[in-house]
């Protein structure tokens, strides 16, 4: 293909925009506060080259590292391409050699062997190094001071696991980050390696176990205690990308799962619990012991939130139909068989965001984005799904009391970063970008930074930052304090 589709995937904030630029002093509105000195990194899909199929999809578009500093008052911004094996090949090819979402068998034969990886999802910060990460490979280091990609990451050759998640998690109390990699030693291997590194960024532990099935296992949890992994019916299988076919087809009549171990345990110690059927969930927001109880709080939906993966799974069910809620399960471990217990904290949801010191403990907020049930008009056109989200929620989940930011009519929201307050007692900031439409035209928009008070989301934000630009959609996010760059390794 010449030309970029016209579907959903390359619509909207999904619009190809292939620009690596920087821009100094962008315009402000309002105040930026002082608590907020660091930089806000995102990670973002962006096709350098238009597909080989034309029914390609958002998460298959090369990765892109994008960076709002702020710095004392002022903001730039900068974005380059994450420098992949991937888009060196295609770069020198002038066109895209590698074919469907996690398909190699569909790829151009010149780049048999060159790692498929897109590093396209989630921007990780540890131990003095800033890393971009997609789950089908591993991740790769990037400069935070230049945006230069530096390799590939392994720990020094210590990492076995060819992939890396996404959403490793991070213990604020120990500097420990606590990671995973499924299909661990390749396309289709039933094997998930659970790591441990160090809170100065050593390799300590790696141990690998199988799941009851092949499925995407998308985040994890942890917990003092524990290490958590939730799994839900959304299959790979060999044969069917021999065929050409998708790499994930969700199965609505299969049971989910809940493999959960004493977190500095060996994997033998791992327990499946049943959950139920044909249930899914891309983002956990947090879990936590009380006593016994083990509390895991979850954006659950009734099935798989992608339509491409629901489709391929015979699954049809339209995207405005699909029921969810922000969901605990709680496990009760003093049981020989625990079973999942469930009950619904809020509403339907995703894109969750907790304050970093809350991390596997007990917690009384966290943030998520959902749909306005008052907004007027459609959403806007465009993120990994096909629609954005138009409202910011932060909810308590111990009362259930629930408060929304709002955004301008027609706009769209991305999943916010949180940033702690040096003031004693404040509950800090958060910052996200929000698209806001200039016409009817769903690829004419402006890309705004906006700052909010964590805990008075309902107030709007406190400073708004004009890049004039429109960005394309990203996925996740991750704040990085001032402090902690100046200690990077790269400084």
């Amino acid at each position: 293909m010449t030309a970029f589709p016209q579907t959903i995937h390359f619509i909207g904030t999904n619009t190809p925009r292939r620009m690596e630029l920087s821009l100094r002093n962008l315009p402000v509105e309002g105040q930026i506060p002082a608590d907020v000195e660091g930089a806000f990194f995102r990670a973002v899909p962006d096709n350098a080259h238009a597909p080989m199929f034309d029914d390609d999809i958002a998460l298959n578009h090369d990765g892109m590292i994008a960076r709002f500093n702020f710095d004392k008052g002022a903001v730039d911004f900068d974005i380059r391409y994450v420098e992949t094996e991937r888009y060196l090949a295609e770069k020198q090819a002038r066109r895209a050699l590698f074919g469907r979402y996690r398909n190699p068998f569909t790829d151009d034969p010149s780049v048999e062997g060159v790692d498929r990886t897109v590093a396209n999802t989630t921007p990780v910060w540890h131990a003095g190094r800033l890393f971009m990460t997609k789950e089908d490979g591993r991740g790769y280091e990037v400069n935070p001071h230049t945006l230069a990609t530096v390799g590939k990451w392994d720990y020094e050759g210590k990492l076995r696991s060819q992939t890396f998640t996404a959403h490793p998690r991070v213990d604020a109390q120990t500097g420990e980050l606590f990671f995973f990699g499924y299909e661990a030693g390749g396309l289709c291997d039933p094997n998930v390696a659970y790591c441990i590194a160090d809170k100065d960024g050593n390799l300590v532990k790696e141990q690998w176990f199988e799941q009851p099935y092949l499925s995407t296992i998308h985040d994890f949890v942890i917990t003092e205690k524990y290490a958590i992994f939730p799994i839900f019916p959304t299959l790979a299988d060999l044969d069917r990308l021999k065929a050409g076919g998708a790499h994930w087809a969700h199965h609505q009549d299969k049971p989910s799962y809940i493999g959960i171990m004493p977190r500095y345990g060996d994997v033998s110690e791992m327990k499946w619990i049943e959950g139920p059927v044909g249930v899914s969930c891309f983002h956990e927001v947090n879990a936590y012991e009380d006593g016994d109880l083990v509390h895991i709080d979850l954006c659950l939906t009734n099935s798989n939130a992608f339509a491409f993966m629901r489709e391929a799974g015979g699954v049809h069910i339209d995207q405005r139909e699909l029921q969810g809620a922000l969901t605990r399960w709680t496990l009760d471990m003093s049981k020989a068989d625990p079973q999942i217990a469930e009950r619904p904290l809020g509403p339907p949801g995703d894109l969750c965001r907790l304050a970093d010191a809350d991390q596997g403990r007990p917690y009384n907020r966290a943030w998520y984005l959902s749909m306005n049930p008052q907004a007027k008009g459609p959403p806007m056109l465009g993120g990994p799904v096909g629609a954005n989200f138009n409202a910011l929620l932060r909810i308590e989940p111990g009362n259930g009391r629930l408060t929304m930011m709002e955004v301008p009519p027609g706009a769209g929201i991305s999943e916010p970063a949180h940033i702690p307050s040096a003031t004693p007692g404040h509950g800090g900031w958060l910052v996200m970008v929000i698209d806001v439409p200039n016409s009817p035209n769903p690829a004419d928009y402006s890309s705004e930074v906006w700052v909010v008070e964590a805990d008075a989301v309902e107030n709007g934000p406190v400073a708004r930052v004009k890049t004039g630009l429109p960005l394309r959609s990203q996925v996740h996010g991750a704040w990085v304090s001032r402090e902690r760059l100046d200690a990077s390794v790269h400084h």
